[in-house]
């Protein structure tokens, strides 16, 4: 499964296209799936992370320096040119904000290493990254928004998301890395954990998407409106995480690995944000599985099209 993960990935969002076209009343039902599975996700991630690793991660400055400037300084202003031109309707610039504001933090990874980037780098940033974008989303919000974001957003879910999604999977995989350390079992638990990996990546796909297909009918507006800006950001942000990759002088794997992580969404963790909007908001969650979609269509094209914008010398030499 991790030789064909991209074709794993890629059914996975067929099934869940047919599921939720075939059985539209069970969409519902998997709402309330997306968070366990999630969850059970990103402990698996957090688990490939040691501890002690993240730790001296945190002395590879010019790396998550890169990585922070390209998905906080760089992206923001990417969506801030494009924002103007959004439709007008609340539901839909919300969900556009929600889902390229905040960067990918599980499937970058795979993605990054098929096109030969430091997976192992981003591994390591992967908690940095989700904590800050927890942290500065509201921030975010609050600039595009203004005062209206008050009357969106109410900061339960937020904080519900943070403890659910990032520190009980965080914290249960430190934990089960110190099991692992000291307990033949623990290990054995970890490394069954570990080959999880990708059949729980396409079960969180498949459920997202048959959970929101029955949705679309009413939505196929808007989902038609967003389309060309997430093509436009994939276009924009190939260029300019490159840009970001030389102006820190990094290497040609950390510098692939950069373009991704600014391109790649965390259009998973934030969709139960986006459920938690009130009911006129309800197309912000289409809009962000929309992105999903583009995104994975879009992830194959860079898998090829990013080793040859940022080519290894010394292959290009032999």
């Amino acid at each position: 499964m991790e030789r064909h993960q991209v074709a794993v990935y890629l059914g996975a969002l067929v099934v869940g296209g047919i599921v939720g076209w075939a059985a539209p009343d069970a969409g519902p039902g998997l709402e309330h799936a997306i968070n366990p599975v999630l969850a059970a996700l990103l402990y698996v991630t957090f688990l490939q992370v040691p501890a002690a690793q993240l730790l001296r991660s945190l002395r590879a400055g010019r790396f998550l320096a890169a990585a922070l400037v390209v998905n906080f300084a760089v992206v923001p202003l990417v969506v801030a040119a494009m924002f103007a031109f959004l439709p007008d309707e609340q539901a839909i610039r919300m969900g556009v904000l929600l889902v390229l504001l905040t960067p990918c933090i599980d499937y970058v990874i795979v993605f990054s290493g098929l096109a030969g980037g430091s997976s192992r780098r981003l591994l390591a940033a992967t908690p940095l990254l989700l904590i800050a974008q927890m942290v500065l989303l509201p921030g975010y919000l609050y600039l595009f928004m203004g005062s209206d974001l008050a009357d969106i957003v109410e900061a339960g879910p937020f904080i519900e998301a943070f403890v659910v999604l990032i520190a009980i999977p965080l914290t249960l995989a430190w934990l089960t890395q110190a099991w692992a350390a000291r307990r033949p079992a623990g290990q054995k638990t970890a490394d069954a954990a570990g080959t999880a990996m990708v059949p729980l990546m396409a079960a969180t796909l498949a459920t997202v998407v048959a959970s929101q297909v029955p949705k679309v009918d009413d939505s196929v507006g808007d989902v038609a409106r967003v389309v060309p800006f997430y093509v436009l950001f994939l276009a924009v942000m190939a260029f300019a995480g490159l840009g970001v990759a030389r102006l820190f002088r990094l290497g040609v794997p950390a510098g692939r690995a950069i373009v991704f992580t600014g391109a790649t969404r965390n259009s998973l963790v934030v969709l139960p944000l986006a459920l938690a909007l009130p009911d006129r908001l309800a197309a912000a969650a289409v809009v962000v599985v929309t992105q999903t979609l583009v995104e994975v269509v879009g992830m194959v094209i860079y898998v090829r099209l990013i080793p040859r914008l940022l080519p290894d010398p010394v292959r290009a030499r032999t």
